[in-house]
């Protein structure tokens, strides 16, 4: 039975068990939650209440599980190492889903197997991928390693505030930071590729794109400043500034993008989207605290709606896609269902000024739940398939030769 089980086209690569999971996360949560708020549906009692468990399955739920099977598709691909065994790929899946029920029922059973069970999976990935990514001669991507064990930190961080009966709040809002910091680098990668094969297909060979590192690194730094700010002096003056300057950086990051008419490909455009996206939802918390204008809660969305959610859509549809052998999808559901999540990250933003108005908040998850919804009818049929060009692991399309 195991054997077969391994043996699945669900299992041939790390990021089909684990996109579909972080898809399904995003639909099954964002629904309960919305019951929660409008239906009166109870939720989980967890340490910390609902908002705790809602922020945590989004991050350690959704968000961990795209990261997980992103990086761990794209790092042997990266410097040219073999792809995650796939008893290991399978042994994450289960840590995974162990982890949603043990943090659900934590408010029963206590919040240690909830702890293990969260912490363990991150401890799979970076084992994984750690020693690829250090025997690569030019550790060109030592970026990864280090935003993966902030993501350690964060998560380890969770748990000893729950343990120590403290509030967990600061422990995701600092995850938040890191998921910024990990798309900044891994959007460099991407949109290279993705930009300068939209002008080659475009006929501008005279003009390439280039993601500059000082103008990223400077976005980093920005973003690492603002994130340590807001956990050991949330709504302090310093916070506030340093999300107006990581709203800064942002913006001048985006710079690199402008090289006329090729920003408006589609898959440009969506990715480009996300750093505005993100350079708003700075901006908007930097306001918020500096002037008590507008609201730190729809700044904080911006980015976990507009930029983390739009990123994870966005990349699973890349990665998602060439690594099961096929080319990327033309098809219009994409840039609808990118714009959808665009429309539900204003909406949600908009609800933290208008609270009473609840068309607001349907809005908001209904489209979450749409775009995420959308990707799993796409992609679950792929996925339970074998390649069409005949390949056999985690590369991209193969030569019909």
């Amino acid at each position: 039975m195991l054997n077969r089980l391994l043996a699945a086209p669900l299992m041939l690569c790390a990021f089909r068990p684990l996109f579909l999971l972080a898809a399904g996360a995003a639909v099954l949560g964002m629904a309960a939650w919305l019951g929660f708020l409008l239906l009166g549906w109870p939720l989980p009692g967890v340490p910390g209440g609902p908002v705790v468990w809602h922020a945590h399955e989004l991050l350690f739920g959704f968000t961990f599980a795209a990261i997980a099977g992103f990086v761990l598709t794209a790092v042997p691909e990266f410097v040219d190492g073999p792809a995650a065994p796939r008893p290991a790929v399978l042994a994450l899946v289960l840590l995974w889903l162990g982890g949603r029920v043990a943090w659900s029922a934590s408010g029963v059973i206590g919040p240690w197997p909830a702890a293990v069970l969260n912490v363990a999976p991150v401890l799979v990935v970076i084992a994984l991928v750690a020693p690829l990514l250090w025997r690569d001669p030019a550790r060109r991507h030592l970026s990864i390693l280090w935003a993966l064990l902030a993501w350690l930190a964060v998560t380890a961080g969770f748990y000893t505030d729950v343990l120590r009966g403290e509030p967990p709040m600061r422990s995701l809002h600092a995850a938040i930071g890191v998921v910024m910091v990990l798309v900044v680098i891994v959007m460099s990668r991407i949109s290279m590729r993705v930009v300068n094969s939209a002008l080659d297909t475009l006929g501008e060979t005279a003009v390439s794109y280039l993601a500059r590192p000082p103008r990223r690194h400077l976005a980093v730094a920005c973003i690492v400043l603002f994130t340590l700010a807001d956990v050991l002096a949330p709504g302090a003056p310093v916070a506030g500034w340093l999300a107006l300057a990581a709203a800064a950086a942002l913006f001048n990051l985006q710079g690199d993008w402008h090289l006329g008419r090729v920003l408006l490909r589609r898959w440009v455009l969506m990715l480009y989207a996300v750093y505005v996206a993100m350079a708003l939802g700075y901006a908007l918390i930097g306001v918020a605290v500096l002037t008590d204008l507008g609201s730190v809660s729809g700044g904080r969305h911006l980015l976990a709606i507009g930029a983390l959610g739009l990123s994870i859509f966005v990349v699973m549809n890349i990665a998602g896609r060439i690594h099961t052998g096929r080319e990327l999808d033309t098809r219009r559901w994409i840039p609808i269902a990118a714009g959808v999540l665009l429309l539900a990250a204003v909406a949600r933003a908009a609800w933290s000024w208008w609270p009473a108005d609840g068309t607001l908040l349907w809005l908001a998850g209904g489209g979450w739940g749409l775009a995420f919804g959308a990707f799993i009818a796409h992609y679950l049929p792929l996925y339970w398939r074998p390649r069409p060009d005949g390949g056999l692991g985690c590369e991209g399309v193969m030569d019909s030769d």
